[in-house]
């Protein structure tokens, strides 16, 4: 593969590690060496705007949005767990949530069916359930939820992005 010329903009190396590196420094070199390695930054732009973003490859069909939510806990045909601490949901909850902190997620959802009923009161999920809905204040700690309980398996389960602070400003409390 012809890289460009090498002699007067710097060593190989730099050109093999920016590869492996980040999109923002992908970005960096381009523009500071686009006269020197033209195949290279052609193929870093293609890199650094062809690849998703973590927060789209996050959300692809996976949250559910504050009128979804409502119809879900209208119907009573969700499982919303809080995986905010618990003082913050001690504080004010979403009605019908179940408070899994996330430091304690992982272990929660590997519980057997009767421990994970007795601990929490509450049916224990699968991993074939379409209604598992995680939520915290702001959608941070429910995206988090969402890829360990995805690793677990529970690949139906999904978050409420807009988390508590969407729900308090929506519903005017």
């Amino acid at each position: 593969m012809y890289l460009g010329r090498v002699s007067s903009c710097g060593p190989v190396v730099c050109i093999m590690l920016s590869f492996v590196l980040s999109r923002s420094f992908c970005q960096g070199v381009t523009e500071a060496h686009r006269r020197c390695y033209s195949t290279f930054g052609s193929i870093c732009r293609t890199f650094s705007t062809s690849s998703p973003k973590c927060e789209e490859a996050s959300d692809n069909g996976s949250v559910v949005t504050y009128s979804e939510l409502k119809t879900m806990l209208a119907s009573h045909n969700i499982q919303l767990f809080d995986v905010r601490n618990p003082d913050e949901y001690q504080a004010g909850q979403i009605p019908q949530a179940v408070n899994v902190p996330l430091d304690n997620l992982e272990e929660s959802l590997q519980l057997s069916p009767e421990l994970f009923e007795q601990r929490f009161e509450v049916k224990a999920p699968t991993k074939a359930d379409d209604n598992i809905v995680f939520h915290c204040r702001s959608g941070i700690r429910s995206t988090r939820a969402l890829s360990i309980a995805h690793q677990l398996g529970f690949s139906k389960a999904r978050h409420f992005k807009g988390g508590y602070s969407e729900w308090v400003e929506r519903e005017g409390k």
